[in-house]
């Protein structure tokens, strides 16, 4: 499994792709070969606020449907909506066309709190 080593990673197994204050999120690797075939998602809106912790979104795969949990606080100012009609494209590539949302990050400390790409891989390990 891959886990790109400028990323930062959430133990509920989402990963952040930080651009100043703009985290871009979406699932491991690790967390798409666990779901299996991804077949239906659901994203929040352009400006919602979003929550360190608590859930922003649902994907449901063949084999199960699962929260998808913010790993930082902030305002939602992307949600790749065109994934939401082809969501296997998670499945394809989870770190480049699989991004779920960009959130303008309230609070950057919160970042501090995530796993490097090392870490991360020896939790899931």
């Amino acid at each position: 499994m891959e886990f790109p080593a400028e990323l930062k990673y959430a133990a509920s197994d989402e990963w952040v792709r930080v651009d100043g204050d703009i985290a871009t999120i979406g699932i491991t690797d690790y967390a798409q070969h666990e779901l299996g075939e991804v077949v239906y998602l659901e994203l929040p809106a352009v400006g919602d606020n979003v929550k360190k912790g608590a859930a922003f979104g649902v994907v449901e795969s063949v084999k199960a449907v699962s929260d998808l949990n913010s790993p930082v606080s902030g305002q939602v100012i992307e949600s790749h909506l065109p994934l939401a009609d082809e969501p296997a494209g998670i499945n394809e590539s989870p770190y480049e066309n699989g991004w779920l949302i960009k959130v303008r990050v309230a609070d950057n400390a919160e970042l501090d709190d995530l796993m490097d790409a090392e870490k991360y891989s020896s939790y899931r390990a």
